[in-house]
């Protein structure tokens, strides 16, 4: 039939020359809603990632917080046993006849002296555990935001699924703007805020 001057195309083959001569219309939106969804899903899949290190981080933090605050609890307890043996010392010493009192008194003092060494190392525990409480606080709290941008990452690979499907202009506006608080909301996880 073509040879006659006379050529029929299918719908099919009028959109893909349409397509490969850069034709406006769909093509254009098409190309742009997929490089956008490849984009967004590998920053997305980078801040899942980070979300879940610092999760972890927190996780691990938090233990050592609680193997650091039993560490300081046995110096308490290891502190409170020589301020019973002062005591005992100094009762004993109280009844004990003026010739013996000296004895007392060493023990007196050597118990106060090593007292003093025991709270030193229990308050320095307790503020090496208040710190790792701190620092796992700071992890959640950098994981919520990772977590947070990845939603709405992914609330925008939803839309630009919807875009493609509806070809609505608007919607592939919105996409951009949603994919966009995403990477701010990322960018936010990463300055710590």
């Amino acid at each position: 039939m073509s040879g006659h001057g006379f050529h029929v195309h299918g719908p099919h083959d009028h959109e893909l020359e349409h397509a490969q001569q850069g034709g406006h219309g769909d093509g254009g939106m098409i190309n742009q809603i997929a490089l956008f969804t490849a984009v967004i899903a590998t920053v997305g899949a980078i801040f899942s990632y980070m979300a879940g290190a610092t999760q972890a981080n927190a996780g691990l933090f938090k233990n050592n917080a609680a193997i650091t605050k039993t560490e300081a609890s046995n110096q308490w307890n290891y502190f409170q046993a020589k301020s019973t043996k002062q005591s005992l010392a100094e009762f004993a010493g109280d009844l004990a006849p003026q010739e013996k009192k000296s004895g007392y008194q060493t023990k007196i003092d050597r118990y106060e002296k090593e007292k003093g060494g025991i709270k030193v190392a229990a308050e320095k525990l307790e503020a090496e555990a208040k710190q790792w409480e701190h620092e796992s606080d700071e992890q959640m709290h950098q994981h919520h935001r990772w977590a947070q941008a990845t939603t709405v990452l992914q609330v925008a690979i939803a839309l630009a699924a919807i875009a493609l499907l509806t070809k609505k202009k608007w919607l592939e506006y919105a996409m951009f703007g949603v994919g966009s608080i995403g990477i701010v909301v990322g960018a936010m996880a990463a300055l710590h805020f």
